[in-house]
């Protein structure tokens, strides 16, 4: 799939960009699936719970190895309709996967996010420069009350904003970073309206890594699933930090990605045997 100029100047205005309809049924149902294979794993540092004991978010599903690797997850990060539109926002044939990971929001019990750009952690990674790009894939139908991602339009041109740590929900929870509230209202009151992000499964939105964005709890009494993988190219590969996060969060696989067969999400041998 190949974006139109429109579409990458529309990603570049806004900071994000919505592509209903990008895979089917069969496919998403397939990923499901998965993801439900996945959220019975219970030893393992790359998933993460609500308070609950509910499954909040699982990380590193793209790789061959480990307990969460995941041969649909793999395919679908290498297939040309999102690998291709990724190279064109971001300018480079050779990219590679930072991380990727599943949010299962739970239906009434999952949590939201507060306000944030994701650079805002990403920052103390060690990357060089502030041009990663996300690709989200919708899981399951997806409306405000099941608690949607927001997104400020354009916000990403303001460039790294200050961030503080909230810890008010450790040790259930990772601490998250949020942009300052001050400074949050006056962009706010300055910015077009935030952007819920809805649609059908299989919808995918590609959004850039300052742009602000947040969600609320999961109202419904369905779960919402989906899927983030985060790309970024070779030639911004992260410096040395000191105490560095694990590579579920910050991988060290920096070899450029292929585009790979476009029904490998259906094709591919469910099991871990990939190398």
């Amino acid at each position: 799939m190949e974006l139109t100029q429109q579409q990458i100047a529309d990603y570049h205005r806004d900071g994000f960009l919505v592509i209903p309809n990008c895979y089917s049924a069969e496919e998403i149902a397939t990923l499901r699936a998965d993801t439900e294979r996945l959220c019975e794993v219970t030893e393992c540092d790359s998933i993460f719970r609500e308070r609950s004991g509910a499954v909040r978010s699982i990380f590193r599903v793209h790789e061959t190895d480990g307990p969460v690797a995941s041969p649909q997850y793999r395919a679908l990060t290498r297939t040309p309709r999102v690998l291709r539109p990724v190279m064109q926002v971001q300018g480079s044939d050779e990219v590679y996967i930072s991380h990727t990971k599943i949010n299962t929001k739970s239906a009434l019990e999952g949590s939201g996010w507060l306000w944030h750009q994701d650079f805002g952690y990403w920052v103390h990674d060690g990357y060089p420069q502030d041009d990663m790009v996300t690709a989200l894939v919708l899981l399951s139908d997806t409306q405000e009350i099941h608690g949607s991602l927001y997104m400020i339009p354009g916000s990403h041109k303001l460039g790294l904003l200050d961030h503080y740590l909230d810890e008010s929900q450790v040790p259930h929870q990772l601490p998250q970073r949020a942009v300052q509230i001050e400074r949050l209202k006056h962009i706010m009151a300055t910015s077009p309206a935030p952007v819920p992000i809805t649609g059908k499964a299989g919808t995918l939105v590609l959004f850039h890594c300052l742009t602000v964005h947040g969600s609320g709890a999961n109202m419904s009494s369905e779960n919402r699933w989906q899927a983030y993988i985060t790309y970024n190219r070779c030639a911004n590969r992260p410096n040395d930090v000191e105490k560095p996060r694990g590579d579920f969060v910050r991988s060290r696989n920096w070899a450029p990605l292929p585009i790979e067969r476009d029904d490998a999400i259906l094709t591919c041998e469910p099991s871990a045997a990939l190398a």
